[in-house]
């Protein structure tokens, strides 16, 4: 049986990444905490793929979007930090990322998706889960689905959205609307 994420505190990381710059550094929940953001924490199977491309950079075609709602995107993947820079380094018309704003991580050792419950253990890659993590750390959201299937861009910035107005926000709610 699964266990339940949401509305407890998420798992602590810290991760080597390939940083907005293209330097190899560290990414962690407690440095986003530090800074009072939000964490918009993404994991996805693997590098040089179909899918996982037109996500990446959507994200990373939205960014200023998610920097206005004081959040900060971390992709992850279980590649090392060396294949998500030459993927960086390849141009989105060879399906590369090209220039991304924010970081992806390598969670190479699996810990990080083990614990946050996408793994599949016999293929070692992660399956797509998005996890939206508050200033205080507690997880106020999580989506998980097939491989085959991108993420919404504008759901996800909908979601952050309704998360921050504190309020109950109703079916299709949309931001700008009034809350419950």
């Amino acid at each position: 049986m699964a266990e339940r994420f949401v509305g407890k505190q998420a798992p602590r990381f810290e991760m080597e990444a390939v940083l907005a710059n293209k330097e190899f550094g560290k990414v962690s929940l407690e440095e986003n905490m530090k800074n009072d953001k939000w964490t918009v924490l993404f994991f996805y199977p693997m590098d040089f793929t179909f899918v996982c491309p037109t996500e990446i950079t959507a994200m990373s075609d939205r960014y200023d979007e998610f920097e206005d709602l004081d959040a900060e995107i971390i992709g992850v993947s279980t590649d090392t930090i060396h294949t998500h820079l030459a993927w960086i380094n390849t141009d989105r018309k060879d399906n590369g990322l090209g220039e991304l704003k924010y970081p992806l991580a390598a969670d190479t050792n699996h810990t990080v998706s083990r614990e946050y419950g996408v793994l599949i253990e016999e293929e070692g890659i992660a399956l797509r889960g998005l996890y939206i993590i508050n200033p205080e750390g507690e997880l106020q959201y999580q989506t998980v689905f097939h491989n085959n299937i991108g993420r919404d861009v504008d759901e996800t910035l909908r979601v952050l959205q309704a998360l921050q107005t504190g309020g109950l926000c109703p079916a299709n709610w949309k931001p700008g609307q009034k809350t419950l």
